[in-house]
């Protein structure tokens, strides 16, 4: 049953029209979804990179502190308090066990709080104590 009619052959080809443009139709926005996925994607990779290194950053400026008020304990201690003691001059706002754990961190680093020697005194443009000239 094999006919030619010219009106079943328009009919076929159109079908077979119809098929590729809904084919291409649907490969390209496939392809504009995949593209707004990668450039999500790319934006997302970058904002993470930001996120650590902001964390990285603040962990290394929490460290440096701890050591500077480590150090500041242990000066303390060298004045011949006790943990005890250098807790009530704190103001109860450490507790003993973190006044411990502080001049251990300023043990452990060599130079102890030094990280500022020589800098200006908070910003104001003035030497700290330790970098006027000796008289």
């Amino acid at each position: 049953m094999t006919r030619f009619d010219l009106g079943e052959v328009t009919v076929d080809m159109d079908k077979q029209s119809i098929k590729q443009q809904a084919r291409r139709t649907a490969l390209d926005a496939q392809a504009k979804r995949r593209a707004r996925q990668a450039e999500r994607e790319k934006r997302l990779e970058r904002l993470a990179v930001q996120v650590l290194v902001a964390v990285r950053e603040r962990d290394e400026q929490v460290a440096l502190i701890e050591r500077r008020a480590g150090h500041a304990l242990a000066q303390m201690s060298s004045e011949g308090l006790a943990v005890r003691d250098l807790v009530e001059w704190c103001g109860d706002e450490l507790t003993a066990r973190e006044v411990t754990r502080l001049r251990r961190l300023a043990m452990s680093y060599p130079g102890g709080g030094g990280e500022r020697q020589g800098a200006d005194r908070a910003g104001t443009g003035e030497p700290s104590d330790d970098s006027r000239p000796v008289e």
